[in-house]
């Protein structure tokens, strides 16, 4: 059986006897190039960022365009790292699946070295100002989730880990935000050089996030003493630190055990997953579907690497945000949503299952062609027709797509306001479209608060995913009860007028009454969410 590590790997015969492509870069030189002159760091160290950007830098280095590598790092899930990647000396299998059942097959070594961001860590927080302090260092990249950035909860307070970095300064950083702006504070001790801070997260204005959140910080720190203002102007100033906005697209879900299955049938020992104190569920090899795209503002003030080599669209902010809008707003992620919460309702386990129901699909479709495409702005650079119709027809319903409605329920209240919400706000500013129009959107909101009730289509108790606001909201749900409508006495309407959860007022712009119609049709029994999906979706 083959093993994942250096060592094996320089059996290149029995590798590609397994179906496997190996990097054509000589690994070591590329470890000490990186170790010596460090060029690029990354911050969370899974799925989207094994399957997608580190393979950017292996197609870079695989083309003689690069000699360094990517340094990993975690803020949240050490175990990540210690459990996965030092294991298996930072390699991982990327597995990609067609829509005609066939596999590719790389082993990605692009990743040079690993380290967490860990404040009670002496020697990890040594190697981390190293890097930082490194002058060549051009990229500070982010793949931590939207609510990785976030410094306070929905009330407007700071989380109580973020109050206890704004009170102990930037030596015991706990939080990401804190963490990298630390960071940025030995960087700037150490010369101030320029240096680019990259989320390649999918939310939008990524990297807007990134970058009040770093400021608030600094601010912070800089009001208690900790930092001079000339820090705070440092992190101001794009010109010295940038923070470029970027659009990412590519579907990572869970490692699926038909995968796992195959992998061991084609000789490869050790592929199992595991799951981590922070109940990661990850294994050494990263199934994903097969398209792709990362479109990114082209603002690196200490040079970069020739992404667009490796079929990155570099581009202006404008470009980036109208890319963003219309996957995020339209013809991608609002529909993943739907299909979520509604599917988890209606028991499905797949997604591509899903895409095989009528009512669903109908649903989908309306929500993207019908409602979401006369707001959306064509980017120029992607055509949002051919984006969308390659969503509805190719990936979603790939069969060999192990992706699950739970995985993409996860954190939905973090996306709705941006997913439905601007969709909604655009509806609102418009003089020819009326927001009350809508039915598809309003049925997928009113889909999820009925998925809140932890009870499916047919009165079974169904898990929730994890959510930040999960049970603050099924707090203010509890009086309702599936298959008593009568139980309803408007509980929703405190949570559909709140602005920050979904982008405006949905009782004030006259959204509310639909909302509420369409959930308490969906509390009348056996078949009541079909019978509610049916009626919306046509």
């Amino acid at each position: 059986m083959l093993t994942l590590n250096r060592h094996s790997i320089k059996d290149k015969q029995a590798w590609a006897a397994a179906g496997v492509s190996l990097p054509r870069f000589d690994l070591d030189q590329m470890i000490q190039a990186t170790e010596a002159d460090p060029v690029w760091i990354h911050f969370g160290s899974g799925n989207i960022f094994r399957a997608f950007i580190a393979r950017l830098q292996q197609d870079l280095l695989n083309q003689g365009l690069a000699s360094r590598g990517i340094i990993a790092s975690d803020t949240f899930d050490y175990d990540i790292l210690h459990k996965i990647y030092t294991p298996f000396d930072n390699l991982t299998l990327l597995v990609s699946l067609k829509a005609d059942g066939s596999l590719d097959k790389d082993l990605i070594a692009s990743v040079a070295d690993t380290v967490a961001a860990d404040s009670s860590d002496a020697r990890a927080m040594a190697k981390l100002r190293r890097i930082f302090t490194n002058p060549g260092l051009q990229i500070i990249s982010f793949t931590i989730t939207e609510k990785g950035y976030a410094l306070r909860n929905l009330k407007g307070e700071y989380l109580p880990v973020v109050t206890a970095d704004l009170k102990d300064g930037p030596g015991h950083a706990r939080h990401a935000m804190s963490m990298v702006t630390a960071l940025l504070w030995s960087r700037f001790q150490a010369g101030a050089r320029p240096v680019a801070m990259c989320s390649m997260d999918n939310c939008s204005h990524n990297g807007e996030k990134l970058r009040n959140s770093v400021l608030e910080i600094a601010r912070a720190w800089q009001a208690a003493g900790f930092v001079p203002a000339a820090f705070t102007a440092y992190v101001s100033d794009e010109r010295q630190v940038s923070f470029p906005w970027s659009m990412i697209d590519k579907i990572t879900p869970r490692p699926d055990a038909t995968v796992q299955a195959m992998l061991t049938a084609a000789g490869i020992a050790d592929m199992a997953p595991i799951v981590t104190s922070k109940n990661t569920f990850i294994a050494p090899f990263v199934n994903s579907e097969v398209p792709q795209y990362l479109v990114i503002e082209d603002r690196f003030p200490n040079g970069r690497p020739p992404l667009e080599k490796a079929g990155v669209y570099m581009t202006d902010r404008d470009t980036v945000n109208q890319t963003e809008r219309m996957k995020v707003t339209t013809c991608l992620n609002p529909l993943h949503t739907a299909l979520a919460v509604t599917g988890c309702l209606l028991g499905y386990k797949r997604i591509s299952e899903e895409m095989r129901d009528p009512d669903l699909k109908a649903l989908v479709e309306k929500i993207g062609y019908k409602e979401g495409m006369p707001v959306v702005t064509d980017p120029g650079i992607l055509s949002p027709t051919d984006f969308i119709h390659e969503v509805i027809d190719v990936r979603l319903p790939n069969p060999f797509m192990p992706d699950t409605p739970q995985r993409i329920a996860t954190d939905t209240s973090q996306k709705v306001g941006i997913r439905y919400g601007e969709t909604i706000k655009s509806y609102l500013a418009s003089t020819q479209l009326d927001v009350n129009t809508l039915t598809a959107i309003p049925f997928a909101i009113a889909a999820w608060l009925r998925y809140l009730l932890a009870v499916d289509d047919q009165g079974a108790a169904m898990a929730c995913s994890s959510d930040p606001m999960l049970e603050t909201l099924q707090q203010q749900l509890q009086t309702v009860k599936w298959n008593q409508p009568d139980s309803y006495a408007h509980q929703l309407q405190p949570i559909l007028a709140n602005a920050a959860l979904f982008g405006s007022d949905l009782c004030a712009c006259g959204l509310g009454k639909k909302i509420e119609t369409y959930f308490v049709a969906m509390l009348a029994g056996p078949g009541s969410v079909r019978q509610t999906l049916k009626a919306a979706a046509y």
